[in-house]
């Protein structure tokens, strides 16, 4: 079980996740990984910004201490009710990642301390978030880090499920809070979930999903605040019935560049994108196309919006190499994604897409397409009718 930031954030809430744990732990040997309280992470963040001194080593150290006291606090609660927990931080497992500060990566848990602890005690409460590298240095497994730990924890112990509980009920076909009738799904493929938390959706930590389904662990997405079956994150082979469309997602998070008038020949696409990945920055949407003149060409592409200002200044920096006419940059868009296991065997999902937002007058400015996910980008202005007239012509709210 895994209990995000909102579920632990108060001492009222953390004797619900208790309760929570006290209606399983008889059934279950339980591992619970925990967040820092809501918004605690943040204002450690605030303090470390306050001093203006780069330097990851202690960034992780001040980040991770947040977890350190939701574990002991419901490890205190449990053990008042006489369940017997012990909390455990990542170094004491250990956890064991690379040296990435703030984004490392997990290479390896000991699980035989887990199940150790696990013959001793009724719950085992884990700090998520963080881990420690062989140099023996604390370090973060980036935002979204305690699903990451929680599914890693999970697969190492071989569990029969892991169970995320935030303050969401489960996965929906859009989100609730611009679409009125978005409903529930009650079970979707490690794929559509990837595509979902990648184009926006917020449940779930992408690399946590990455994790599951690289070792075929079932995930559930529930809420903590109501006692009520979520959504089942399974190999595809798992759904019976596969929907075509499965949801509509979007993101604001996306810069478009555009370069007008760079030389039309072999190699110049190449020369601008290993400028920007020799500096980390990953490119999304791609359209390229020939000027007016029929000389030179135009080339569009997006990334996301904290990395416009560097992509922008890099560009510049390198105009002389590129050899292009006109710079532009636009940060007033929105990808907007329809995602579905069932497109790779039907036709017809990307007509009515386009004809669905042609109808609303709204102008695609870049397209994109895998198997299963057509994503195009659009003016943001646009984003929440785009996103209604999509949810409604697939109909996928729950009074269709």
């Amino acid at each position: 079980m895994k209990f995000g930031g909102t579920s632990v954030a108060d001492i009222r809430k953390i004797k619900n996740v208790a309760s929570i744990i006290n209606k399983s732990y008889k059934k279950y040997k339980l591992v619970v990984v925990l967040s820092a309280m809501a918004g605690a992470t943040n204002d450690l963040q605030k303090l470390i910004d306050q001093i203006d001194y780069p330097s990851s080593k202690e960034n992780d150290l001040v980040l991770t201490s947040g977890e350190q006291v939701t574990v002991g606090l419901l490890s205190m609660v449990l053990n008042k009710m006489k369940i017997k927990s012990i909390p455990l931080l990542g170094w004491q497992v250990p956890i064991i990642t690379d040296s990435s500060y703030e984004k490392a990566k997990i290479l390896n848990i000991n699980k035989d301390n887990i199940l150790k602890y696990l013959a001793e005690y009724d719950v085992v409460v884990l700090a998520g978030f963080q881990g420690i590298n062989t140099e023996g240095k604390i370090t973060s497994i980036g935002r979204g880090g305690s699903d990451t730990t929680a599914v890693a924890i999970a697969s190492s112990l071989k569990a029969d499920r892991c169970d995320i509980f935030s303050d969401v009920e489960g996965v929906y076909s859009s989100d609730p809070n611009i679409v009125i009738n978005a409903k529930k799904i009650d079970k979707i493929s490690y794929e559509e979930m990837l595509e979902m938390s990648s184009m926006g959706a917020k449940v779930l930590h992408t690399r946590s999903v990455e994790l599951a389904m690289k070792n075929n662990l079932t995930l559930q997405v529930l809420s903590s605040l109501t006692n009520q079956e979520g959504t089942f994150i399974v190999n595809e082979k798992k759904l019976i019935e596969k929907e075509v469309v499965s949801g509509v997602s979007y993101s604001k998070n996306e810069s478009k560049i555009t370069i007008s008038g760079i030389p039309d020949k072999p190699g110049i696409a190449a020369k601008i994108f290993r400028i920007l990945s020799r500096n980390n920055i990953n490119i999304d949407m791609i359209v390229q196309n020939i000027s007016q003149d029929g000389i030179s060409a135009n080339l569009t592409f997006t990334v996301l919006k904290k990395d416009m200002k560097i992509s922008k200044n890099l560009l510049e920096k390198n105009s002389e190499k590129i050899l292009y006419k006109q710079l532009s940059i636009n940060s007033e868009v929105a990808k907007i994604s329809v995602i579905g296991m069932g497109m790779m065997s039907q036709s017809g999902v990307a007509e009515k897409m386009f004809q669905t937002l042609a109808d609303q007058q709204i102008n695609i400015l870049a397209i994109s397409t895998s198997e299963i996910k057509i994503s195009v980008l659009i003016e943001e202005k646009y984003t929440n009718n785009a996103v209604n007239s999509l949810h409604s012509a697939y109909r996928l709210g729950f009074n269709n």
